[in-house]
């Protein structure tokens, strides 16, 4: 397998800010070099010295050369990117799920820093930021216009040390300052509990360097508690994605032995490979992580929780089990970020991340910029999805890949739903704090979806969602 199984980055849908988060299949650099088209090359030099000596006070030249190998990577998708000394450092950091930062999840929206979600027990989530929250200064720098790599390595630093942050808040219509103290931040990834006796909840909130092992060890104390297991809930919600070979041992965990899981595709000979579950595919410490896991698990009735804002590797894990029937793919539709990034050193502390291959569903089903349509549609409460229109995806930011299968196709309501769920969304603001209705957390017996889920597994009459449809892929406008 050799260099086609070094997994070192993430998927994800956005930037973790104190970790940069995408998949990264690690490659063979390319032995031969493409042509170089010399004409634009002789151009691009004479702009850089144009620049270096008329400009009205002196550059970095290597800070020219720099910003210009970011721009003309940040040109392609969301997902490329050149990396500098400080983040190529942060990224090999995150494949551990432990960083220093302030905990938040975040992405751009009108040229601003946007809150996604602060991460659970963060500096940030303790100091009460909220998705969607808009960061409009760091410090004293303005955040308008700036890069979101640039916005991530102004809220990184040193642990107790202290970053100011100036929040809008747009359903309560003010601005208002936040100072955090960055601390070292450690994601748990999985979580889980006996729900009901027969039933069990697990959730993965990220697919991390421990994921595989910390599931393992979940799972075998459920089967402790009840080695009679009924059904089980694999939750998938929000969870941005990781590891690849962390998405291929997950979906192992139910699949039979060395059936597809994911292909990718790309240019290069080693963008077209085929994961398969098999723990050559996915073992990287020694033993295999699923040896021990009960052979129950195998058959055990699954159902799997799926919404916006599963991405990647999660959308690799839904896709695999839908494919083969092996559980009931239950939420919304998720994410649908279906490209690989491979990471490849420029030099001893730079690097480039880009995105070298699509990737595949067992049927062969493309998943980027549609994501995975979930074969029981549920709202997220009992009375539906108001803000679910609100929620970001990969066919929502600019420049996306397309699918690769097909033309696109422009959703006209998609623009109307947004304008009423933001109406929505204000007037619930506008309400007196004891009478608005926050989303229940995940897990707890207030769980709309996890309710529905065990339901399912019951054969009880699930409440399917009256008004949420499959959102196509839309219409890149060029």
């Amino acid at each position: 397998m050799g260099q086609k199984l070094k997994i070192t980055g993430w998927i994800a849908a956005g930037a973790i800010a104190g970790a940069l988060t995408t998949v990264s299949l690690q490659t063979v650099a390319r032995g031969a070099m493409a042509p170089l088209p010399l004409e634009e090359l002789q151009q691009l030099a004479a702009v850089f010295g144009m620049v270096k000596t008329d400009y009205v006070e002196p550059v970095d030249e290597k800070k020219l050369i720099s910003d210009a190998i970011a721009g003309m990577v940040a040109s392609l998708d969301p997902h490329s990117q050149y990396f500098d000394k400080k983040s190529f450092k942060e990224f090999r950091e995150g494949t551990t799920g432990r960083f220093v930062g302030v905990g938040i999840e975040i992405t751009q929206e009108d040229g601003l820093v946007k809150v996604v979600s602060p991460i659970e027990g963060s500096p940030a989530f303790r100091a009460g930021l909220k998705p969607n929250d808009l960061i409009t200064k760091i410090d004293d720098t303005a955040v308008k216009g700036l890069a979101l790599n640039d916005a991530v390595k102004k809220m990184r630093g040193e642990p107790n040390t202290k970053v100011n942050l100036t929040i809008f808040r747009k359903d309560e219509n003010r601005s208002f300052p936040v100072t955090i103290t960055r601390e070292e931040i450690r994601t748990q990834s999985v979580r889980g509990k006996v729900v009901e006796p027969g039933y069990a909840w697990v959730r993965l909130s990220q697919f991390q360097d421990r994921t595989v092992e910390d599931f393992a060890r979940k799972i075998e104390d459920i089967y402790k508690q009840e080695p009679k297991l009924k059904g089980l809930v694999l939750d998938l919600r929000n969870d941005p994605g990781g590891l690849l070979d962390a998405a291929v041992a997950v979906s192992a965990a139910f699949l039979p032995e060395n059936v597809t899981v994911v292909s990718t595709n790309g240019q290069l000979a080693d963008s077209k490979f085929t994961y398969k579950a098999s723990p050559e595919f996915y073992q990287r410490r020694g033993s295999d992580p699923l040896a021990q896991l009960p052979a129950a698990l195998k058959k055990v009735p699954l159902v799997v929780l799926v919404n916006e804002g599963s991405a990647s590797a999660s959308e690799i894990v839904a896709g695999a089990l839908q494919d083969y029937k092996r559980g009931t793919i239950m939420g919304s539709q998720t994410f649908g970020k279906g490209s690989v990034q491979t990471v490849r050193p420029l030099g001893p502390d730079t690097g480039l991340k880009l995105t070298t291959a699509r990737y595949y569903t067992p049927s062969g089903k493309s998943i980027q910029a549609k994501g995975i349509v979930p074969d029981v549609m549920v709202d997220d409460t009992e009375d539906g999805s108001p803000f679910a229109a609100l929620r970001m995806r990969e066919a929502d930011l600019e420049k996306h890949l397309n699918s690769g299968q097909g033309e696109e196709k422009k959703d006209e309501a998609r623009e109307k739903a947004r304008e009423e769920a933001r109406k929505k969304l204000e007037a619930e603001a506008l309400k007196p704090a004891p009478e608005r209705k926050p989303n229940p957390e995940f897990g707890s017996d207030k769980d709309f979806q996890l309710l529905q889920a065990i339901k399912q597994l019951k054969g009880q009459p699930v409440l399917v969602s009256k008004t949420m449809t499959e959102r196509k892929e839309e219409k890149k406008e060029n």
